[in-house]
């Protein structure tokens, strides 16, 4: 049987591809995998398409079989993979026998591991994906134990790499000011890159709630109306500590956004824990 069951998950573990986009109007966010880089890096290693499903796992505690002789790889956080006990290297393609089972450690850094394995994870699509959304409840729930997970035969028109270097982590995240940088002092938009912020523990898939010395003022203390929101914006309510929207953010918000952060940097801020600090740089 072409399948993987579910032992054990850890703290989260849904199915994620390269999401849903296009259903904003109707109050659907795009959602998909928070760290795409390594959503895709697992994708290349097992010679699958960038947008086949794969396991996004919230630090560590993944344990499950193989139902077949199946290609498989994992990416992001930097834990440790075993397969029947034995360690396996992250970032590079391995095999697993039919029977072996497949487990990964808590991380020593980072947040979210991607697991892929050849042919895709084969839910059933929702508006065209089988990304779980945990805002909306869009999408497959959340995978438990004895979940049986049925895998795909589809294949990408290369064949597997045998290694994915991780990408460098960046020392500070790259933001676009706007689009209502105006509703801030120009204390504000120092601050928000000259000081350094650190993750709550309020944070999940939708957003990172950040926590600075000193909170960003206001110049502008007008109610918005509610406007659209895209990935990586970073939205200020009334306390002046910001929250950095990931890939379940909700669609709309009634607080300003005094900068966006760019799509490429979105990735390296969804494997930050709490506890971890993080600066932003302005570009331009």
């Amino acid at each position: 049987m072409r399948a993987l069951t579910v032992l054990r998950t850890g703290p989260l573990c849904t199915v994620q591809d390269r999401g849903r986009p296009g259903h904003a109007s109707i109050g659907v966010g795009r959602s998909g995998a928070a760290d795409f880089l390594s959503h895709d890096a697992a994708n290349r290693l097992v010679g699958n398409n960038s947008d086949a499903a794969t396991l996004e796992v919230t630090f560590g505690g993944l344990e499950l079989r193989a139902g077949f002789d199946a290609l498989v790889a994992v990416t992001g956080a930097h834990a440790t993979c075993r397969i029947d006990g034995t360690e396996q290297g992250l970032n590079s393609t391995l095999v697993m026998r039919a029977g072996q089972e497949l487990e990964l450690s808590a991380p020593t850094w980072g947040l979210r591991s991607y697991l892929a394995v050849r042919g895709g994870i084969d839910v059933p699509e929702v508006l065209g994906s089988r990304s779980t959304d945990t805002m909306s409840g869009i999408g497959p729930a959340a995978l438990s134990p004895g979940t049986v997970l049925p895998v795909g035969n589809g294949k990408a028109c290369w064949p597997a790499a045998d290694f994915a270097p991780p990408p460098a982590q960046p020392d500070a995240l790259c933001v676009t000011f706007g689009p209502r940088e105006d509703w801030f002092t120009e204390r504000a938009r120092e601050l928000l890159v000259q000081q350094p912020w650190t993750v709550t523990q309020d944070s999940d898939r939708a957003g990172i709630r950040l926590d600075g010395a000193e909170p960003l003022g206001r110049a502008i203390d007008d109610e918005l109306s509610s406007e659209g929101m895209v990935l990586g914006s970073l939205q200020v309510p009334p306390s002046g500590q910001p929250v950095l929207f990931l890939a379940d953010h909700p669609v709309t918000g009634g607080y300003p956004v005094i900068a966006v952060v760019t799509a490429g940097d979105v990735s390296a801020a969804a494997q930050l824990t709490p506890g971890s600090r993080v600066r932003f740089r302005a570009l331009g």
